[in-house]
């Protein structure tokens, strides 16, 4: 971490005492991860003496949206990552109301546990999005937990289907660019219905997909076109995966609100949501 901090304040062409706040992901999260971040960020900040702010997790993907784009609200949210698949409306910054998540498995902890059944590298969710654009939904998989009348999602029946379908075959009978593609219109078309029922029930000036699935081409090519009456902000690539810019935002309107403290005592919260 120290290497890092000293790369990172090189880059930036700042020194230590230049720094105005210094912001550290609190959770959620795997707390050893967790904790490395929380006592660097603890003695950087009483080193030199700055205030120091614990920052969400999720809030700091929601503001990922904000880097490049102005959020309009109302806004809703839809969070889709290798830990996390949610549904949120914002009324102003920092008034978050969750709508739906995950009752077992994130879409993006699918791709790759399905992507590692199929022998394919790590991170999985890449290269099932290129070999889904060089197949076909001959599969015709089922789309999950939409008989259900909220807004919560599903895919650990979807996944134990694909491991089953691939364990029962052997690898060189099974078509993967059409598997991939069956698998990949599954997840989206849940994804995107269950965003159309969020907005049937709430007015909102922006749709915004965040999270380390949003880079997910197909998933972008989707949304533009089902919601093109609608204003949809995806981030950069660069800004989707999980990166500091996106923390140090969220930081920024966190502290309008919050304002950070000189207290050094930051510990890690592995389950923290809103």
């Amino acid at each position: 971490m120290t290497l890092a901090l000293q790369q990172t304040l090189k880059e930036a062409h700042l020194t230590p005492q230049e720094i105005d706040l210094v912001a550290v992901t609190q959770g959620p999260g795997l707390v050893g991860s967790l904790l490395v971040g929380i006592n660097a960020a603890n003695v950087f900040a009483y080193t030199y003496k700055k205030p120091l702010l614990g920052v969400n997790h999720l809030l700091g993907h929601i503001y990922s949206a904000q880097i490049e784009h102005e959020i309009k609200f109302p806004a809703l949210v839809l969070l889709v990552s290798g830990g996390h698949t949610d549904l949120f409306y914002l009324t102003d910054h920092l008034q978050i109301k969750p709508l739906g998540t995950t009752i077992d498995d994130a879409v993006g902890e699918v791709y790759d546990k399905i992507a590692k059944n199929l022998n394919l590298p790590y991170p999985g969710g890449p290269l099932i999005d290129q070999l889904a654009q060089q197949g076909k939904d001959t599969y015709h998989l089922v789309r999950p937990y939409l008989k259900n009348d909220n807004l919560n999602f599903s895919f650990s029946g979807l996944k134990s289907t694909l491991v089953n379908l691939v364990m029962k075959q052997n690898l060189k009978d099974i078509n993967i660019p059409d598997l991939c593609a069956s698998f990949q219109t599954s997840v989206i078309n849940v994804l995107c219905e269950k965003t159309k029922r969020a907005l049937t029930k709430y007015h909102v000036k922006q749709l915004i997909v965040v999270g380390g699935v949003a880079s997910n081409s197909g998933l972008r090519q989707k949304f533009m076109t089902s919601f093109s009456n609608l204003e949809v902000i995806f981030p950069s690539l660069q800004y989707c995966t999980d990166q500091a810019a996106m923390i140090g935002i969220a930081a920024y309107y966190q502290n309008q609100i919050t304002k950070a403290s000189k207290k050094y005592d930051l510990t890690a919260k592995p389950n923290l949501f809103f």
